[in-house]
């Protein structure tokens, strides 16, 4: 259990971008509940029912935590299901038949164009590795796509005659996103001048690889966007996942429709990409008090 919880929040990290005291909060939920749940001789967490999970509410409760800490731990409980689940680690998910508060819904923060020309700008393109890393950040904003989604793309994923890649999201569900020009010379000028020169490059299928010729793993490319940010002198806390809500903030306020946009991140529910409908309202908002002389 203790490698499945430690490979969530790898996930919460490298993926999601949460800040370091909300992956410590995660932490000690789910250390707790792997606890309570080796107490009860459960070792697998494919063994929790409903019960279980009644019980451990029960217990929390008798330890005299508030009712915000246990929902807390509830919601830290049940995202890791759904990881798990998404990941075919699990065979069913207890929580199904479990009521629970409804997840807060936060605004996507965004960042500026302004700061993300300044990002994108940071990597050296007289060198090989600085060549790699451009083209992995143009292409993570091109795309919008998650950074276990672009650790993932295989070399005959991309085509750059056309202008599209393949991307393979949560239950490993396909779609064609474009690539714009900048993000294809730059991927053209990796492919070229980079990739065929690295150890052992024609054994992988996977598009980007490590100096050692291993692919990139999401860890990899969540550093090299958090030290790239660094560089550009942004002092905002930068991940791949801010990078696709600003994709998507950007197409909408650019007059792109909803529903390309949609399919574009692979959302499956309309709902899930009308969260950007509202940062994007923010930002008419704005222009409207900076702009309307009676503002």
């Amino acid at each position: 259990m203790d490698e499945l919880v430690e490979s969530f929040i790898n996930y919460l990290i490298a993926e999601c971008g949460l800040s370091k005291n909300t992956v410590l909060s995660y932490s000690h939920d789910l250390r707790i509940f792997t606890t309570f749940l080796l107490s009860k001789k459960i070792s697998d967490f494919n063994n929790v029912r409903p019960d279980t999970i009644t019980s451990f509410i029960i217990s929390e409760k008798k330890r005299g935590l508030s009712i915000k800490s246990i929902t807390r731990a509830i919601v830290s409980i049940r995202m890791l299901y759904r990881f798990l689940l998404s990941e075919g680690k699990l065979r069913m998910n207890p929580f199904t038949v479990i009521d629970s508060p409804k997840l807060w819904k936060k605004l996507p923060e965004v960042i500026s164009i302004k700061k993300i020309d300044a990002l994108l700008s940071v990597p050296d393109t007289k060198t090989k590795l600085g060549m790699r890393n451009n083209a992995i950040l143009e292409l993570l904003y091109a795309t919008g796509a998650r950074v276990s989604e672009v650790a993932a793309i295989q070399m005959d994923w991309i085509n750059l005659e056309y202008g599209y890649v393949k991307c393979k999201g949560k239950g490993s569900k396909e779609r064609i996103v474009p690539l714009g020009g900048k993000a294809i010379d730059a991927v053209q000028t990796y492919l070229t001048a980079v990739r065929p020169k690295i150890k052992n490059s024609y054994e992988s299928t996977y598009l980007f690889l490590s100096k050692a010729g291993k692919p990139l793993r999401r860890e990899n490319i969540w550093v090299i966007v958090k030290n790239c940010a660094l560089k550009a002198g942004i002092r905002e806390h930068i991940s791949p996942h801010k990078l696709r809500h600003s994709f998507a903030t950007h197409l909408l306020e650019n007059g792109a429709d909803l529903r390309s946009v949609q399919e574009m991140l692979g959302h499956v529910n309309i709902s899930t990409t009308q969260i950007y409908t509202h940062v994007s309202k923010q930002h008419l908002k704005n222009v409207h008090q900076q702009f309307h002389p009676r503002a």
